[in-house]
């Protein structure tokens, strides 16, 4: 099969605050499935760039995080694809409900863990294909793999393509929730910042070539690189002085 695949934002709100993702190889899949009530958008998207969206081979999910999977269910429904989730987030897939309270990551996720909007209840699911580990997606028709990446929830992974894209979900996020684009930040909320952290840089030692967020337009590495070494010192010195909040492995 080709080794290229192409990357393609599907923006589920605003022009780059919530992004899906359609990645095309020889057979399409979709990273993610925004919001409740927002599977139709994704739906047309995926149509309105020439795709059928009856021959979608795979939903993959991020995370157990309401604006990545509250509409999975729909788009299961609209286009007979499967859905891949992680097993450690499956009891938010499974309940519709993501683990609460949410930590913050600074200001902006302190204001945000407000908003009720993202204590919704999302449509539950179970998910067709349980992600443990790596996972190679060649069967469904894309040069890529799943990759675990946890910290932002215990069951975050990534997508890497064979050409070196990675498709990080909130991983990593442009400042201000895309507002900014370029500028590498955190996402408002991280369960495991520290965790989330090493989960980067093991994605950065492999060499991508840009990597595309839920939260903002395609980073460059080096960039993310330098950002990161600054965030491991924050993050030192707030471990240090007992200030840094960790959810628990089972919460």
């Amino acid at each position: 099969m080709s080794r290229t695949t192409t990357i393609i934002p599907i923006p589920v709100l605003g022009r780059h605050g919530i992004n899906a993702y359609l990645l095309l190889g020889r057979r399409p899949v979709v990273v993610d499935a925004g919001t409740p009530g927002s599977g139709r958008r994704i739906h047309d998207a995926i149509a309105a760039h020439g795709v059928d969206p009856a021959d979608l081979s795979l939903i993959v999910l991020t995370h157990g995080h309401i604006d990545h999977f509250g509409s999975a269910a729909e788009l299961r429904r609209l286009t007979g694809a499967p859905i891949a989730g992680h097993v450690a987030d499956l009891g938010p897939f499974r309940t519709g409900r993501v683990r609460t309270p949410y930590l913050p990551t600074g200001p902006m996720g302190r204001l945000m863990a407000r908003n009720a909007k993202l204590h919704e209840r999302a449509e539950p699911f179970e998910p067709d294909l349980l992600v443990r580990g790596e996972t190679d997606l060649a069967g469904h028709g894309v040069a890529a793999r799943i990759m675990p990446t946890p910290g932002h929830t215990a069951g975050s992974v990534s997508v890497l393509t064979e050409q070196g894209d990675l498709v990080a979900g909130d991983l990593i996020a442009n400042s201000f929730m895309g507002l900014i684009p370029g500028k590498p930040a955190n996402p408002p909320f991280h369960d495991d910042p520290l965790g989330n952290l090493a989960s980067l840089n093991r994605m950065l030692d492999l060499g991508p070539t840009r990597l595309h967020v839920g939260h903002g337009s395609p980073l460059e590495p080096e960039r993310v690189r330098r950002w990161a070494a600054r965030e491991r010192r924050r993050l030192s010195r707030l471990h240090t002085a007992g200030r840094l909040r960790t959810r628990p492995a089972d919460g």
